[in-house]
This record gives C-alpha cells, sequence and structure tokens, in this order.
C-alpha cells in the first residue's frame, strides 16, 4: 500500500480540494473513535456511556459529525457525475455513475455481509447465539444504516443535482420545508409512520449543501453556523427533541431514527463550523507529512468503519472471556481504562482492515454501456437490504427473527438476498471492460 500512496501523493493535481478529503477521514475518525468511547460493556450486555452520564449528551452536538460527512458526499458526487456527463454523454451516464461512486463502498460492503452472516450461521449451528455473542450478531450491523443512507444519496444525485442547477438554495429550500411539514404531522397531527420520510428531507438536504459547496455558494459559513445552532438549541429547549443527537436506549423521541428537524439543524451548524475552518484547515493539508496521511486513510475509511465495531466486541469478548474485572461505568477506573481498551480496539482493527482493505481498492474499467433501469433497481435493492440488515441484525438467521423498515417487517436472510442481488445489478449494469 505504502508504494501505492506514494504515487497518488505525487498525482495529486494542484487543483484538488484536499480540505475535503480531510473532512472524509476527520467524519468518519470520529465516528469510530466515539463508538468506541461510548460503548458500557459489562456481563449483561452492551449500553451507552451517555446514558449512564447523561450531563455528556451535549457532546454529540460536537460529536454527532455524520452530517459532515453527507455534506463531503454532495460536493463529491456533483463533481464526479458531471465530470461524467461531459465525457460520457448519453442513457448510460446513471448507471456509470452508481458504479463509480458505490464500488469502493458496495464491495467491502458485501465482503463484511457475507463474512458476518456465514459467522452468525456457524454460531446458531453450534448454539452458541446468546450472552455477548447474541448483542454481536445485533450490534456490528447498526453501523449499515449509514450505508444505506448513502445509497440513498448517490442514486438521487442526478435528480437532485438538476433542481440545484436550476433553483440553487431554493431547492435546499424545498427540502427543509419538507423536513418542517413531516416534523409537524409527526408532532402535531400524530400522522402514523410519516416521520420516515425524514430519512429522505434531512439527509438530503445536508447533501445539497454540498452541490452549493461545489459551486461556491456557501458565501457566509457563520451565517450557517449561528443560524443552525441557535435553531436546534430553540427545538431542543421547546420540545418534544431530545439533548443527544445520537440515538438513546429506551427514549420515546429520537433525533436520529428518524432524523428530525433539530438534526437537521444541528447538520447546519456543523456544515457552517467546518466551512469556518477551510482556510486554516486548507493550510494543514497541503503540508506533504499530513497529506499523505489523509490519503493513505482515505484508502481504508470504508474497511475500518464496517469493521471497527468487530474489533471492540472482540475486545470485550476477550476480557469477558479471561475473566478480567470490568469496572463500573463511568467510575474513575473505567475511565483510566478508556486508553488501553482503545488501543487494543485499533490495534485489532487494523489487523482487519489488513485482512480485507483489498476490497476497497477500486477496479479501473472504460466507459460503461449498461441500463441506467437496471442500476436503479439494483441500488433500490441494496438500499432496502442494506437498511434491513442494520435493522434486524444477524442473529436468528435460522428462525427467519424480523424486524420493522418503515412498515414492512424484513428478515435478515432476505435483507441479505437484497443487497446481494442488488450490488450485481449495479457491478453489471455500470461494467464496462476491464482496464
Amino acid at each position: 500500500m505504502g508504494s501505492s500512496v506514494r504515487e497518488l501523493v505525487a498525482a495529486t493535481p494542484g487543483t484538488r480540494d484536499r480540505y475535503i478529503d480531510l473532512l472524509r477521514v476527520a467524519s468518519l475518525g470520529t465516528v469510530v473513535l466515539g463508538h468506541w468511547l461510548m460503548a458500557v460493556v459489562t456481563g449483561d450486555g452492551v449500553g451507552n456511556l451517555l446514558a449512564v452520564v447523561p450531563e455528556l449528551q451535549l457532546l454529540t452536538w460536537a460529536l454527532q459529525i455524520m452530517p459532515v460527512f453527507f455534506f463531503v458526499g454532495g460536493f463529491s458526487h456533483a463533481l464526479s457525475y458531471r465530470s461524467l456527463r461531459r465525457r460520457q454523454p448519453g442513457g448510460s451516464v446513471y448507471s456509470a455513475f452508481l458504479r463509480a461512486r458505490l464500488q469502493r463502498l458496495l464491495r467491502p460492503t458485501m465482503v463484511f455481509i457475507l463474512v458476518w452472516g456465514a459467522a452468525a450461521l456457524i454460531v446458531q449451528l453450534l448454539g452458541g447465539e446468546g450472552g455477548l455473542t447474541a448483542v454481536a450478531l445485533r450490534l456490528v450491523a447498526q453501523p449499515l444504516w449509514f450505508i444505506g443512507i448513502y445509497l440513498a444519496m448517490v442514486a438521487f444525485t442526478p435528480p437532485l443535482l438538476k433542481l440545484h442547477e436550476r433553483y440553487g438554495w431554493g431547492a435546499f429550500g424545498a427540502l427543509v420545508a419538507g423536513a418542517v411539514l413531516v416534523d409537524g404531522l409527526r408532532f402535531v397531527a400524530h400522522v402514523p409512520f410519516v416521520e420516515f420520510l425524514n430519512f429522505a428531507f434531512v439527509w438530503l438536504a445536508v447533501h445539497q449543501l454540498g452541490f452549493l459547496r461545489a459551486d461556491g455558494r456557501i458565501r457566509m459559513p457563520s451565517l450557517l453556523a449561528a443560524t443552525g445552532l441557535v435553531a436546534a438549541a430553540g427545538l431542543v429547549a421547546v420540545g418534544p427533541y431530545p439533548l443527544s443527537m445520537v440515538g438513546m436506549p429506551g427514549e420515546k423521541v429520537s433525533n436520529m431514527a428518524p432524523p428530525t428537524l433539530a438534526l437537521l439543524c444541528h447538520g447546519l451548524w456543523l456544515v457552517g463550523a467546518v466551512e469556518l475552518l477551510r482556510t486554516p484547515g486548507t493550510r494543514l493539508v497541503r503540508r506533504a507529512e499530513v497529506w499523505r496521511a489523509v490519503v493513505a486513510a482515505n484508502g481504508i475509511a470504508m474497511t475500518a468503519f464496517l469493521w471497527h465495531l468487530t474489533a471492540m466486541l472482540g475486545v470485550y469478548g476477550a476480557l469477558l472471556a479471561l475473566d478480567v474485572p470490568l469496572p463500573e461505568p463511568a467510575s474513575a477506573a473505567w475511565w483510566a481504562q478508556v486508553p488501553l481498551r482503545i488501543a487494543v480496539a485499533a490495534a485489532l482493527t487494523a489487523l482487519l482492515v489488513a485482512a480485507f482493505r483489498t476490497f476497497e481498492r477500486p477496479v479501473q474499467t472504460t466507459p460503461a454501456t449498461g441500463s441506467g433501469p437496471v442500476a436503479a433497481l439494483g441500488i433500490t435493492l441494496c438500499l432496502f437490504g442494506v437498511l434491513g440488515l442494520s435493522m434486524v441484525g444477524f442473529g436468528g438467521m435460522l428462525e427467519g427473527k424480523t424486524a420493522m423498515l418503515v412498515a414492512v417487517r424484513v428478515s435478515a436472510p432476505a435483507a441479505v438476498a437484497m443487497a446481494l442481488i442488488g450490488w450485481l445489478l449495479v457491478e453489471r449494469a455500470g461494467r464496462g471492460r476491464r482496464s
């Protein structure tokens, strides 16, 4: 990998926005560290530090960084689709765009699903699906929600980019208005199931900000940050929105699942904040050693994200198996143990990355001649399969255990099948000849 990193560093054009690459790595890294820190594992299961110490929930206003990743995605998707549209006019642009944007996302994701699916079957056949193992089979699949939302963003990029090019901030405003309407129907009129529409309105609005960034139209980031922060604080103060910007166990209303207007305002605050840091951030990433680290991290970021919970649960599983006493959560001894647990989880994640990173490397192809409708069907199946797995987990593969995805019950085998078939359709529709 070292030589490939050197080649990429040497080939970086002077016009590349390196700050965007830094934000991509920093946002995923923050999520990984946050998960490692917030997990509270005991012999009875896995809890959340934020539930043990509610005062720490305020930290989520800085550490719930996923809006930044989706904002970066919007910027990159706009550039990528426009480039393909210039070089490859015609009906195959959509399928080529999907494959180009999803190859490094779906290949490592499908390997993760296959490995954990096989492990779950083996565990169940051996009768070991209990205790921390059962928790692991459910927990490791939860970050797949992020993959599902990202798939939707890629799928909707062409029509939303067209709306952006015509209406600019008006297209973003329409998505915000949709999120306001959904929350009004949810909390005031108590309309059932309407809240799930905000998975689209909230996250696509943040994604739309990336289009505006690509065209240099975010000219007052301080106003964006202040507006978002004040609005989010006001919504939480008035209610019914909770303080935490991540999901909490047992809460009646979550800002995350499904997303709320408060989370959208939180996203505005974060996007404004990272744009305010753009000048010093750009100076930082122009330093040769920093840029090398960013390039190297970008090459393994998705693999590390997929496997980081596996590593964390492996650490706790080893501690429990060896009868190492686990301190009381949030006690002084617990905090003293945090750096060691994170270091060991990072080392184990590095081993998993070394084993699976090859699947994150893109395969170069010539321009595609595939079918747009086939690609659209493929990404739709992928989206529902991946989101379904994030809900049901890998447990109960043989019993047909199900979970509710919006208004439909989905089982793990059905979710795995949808994800794999969808991926194969996206690959087939977007594949040209190998070069």
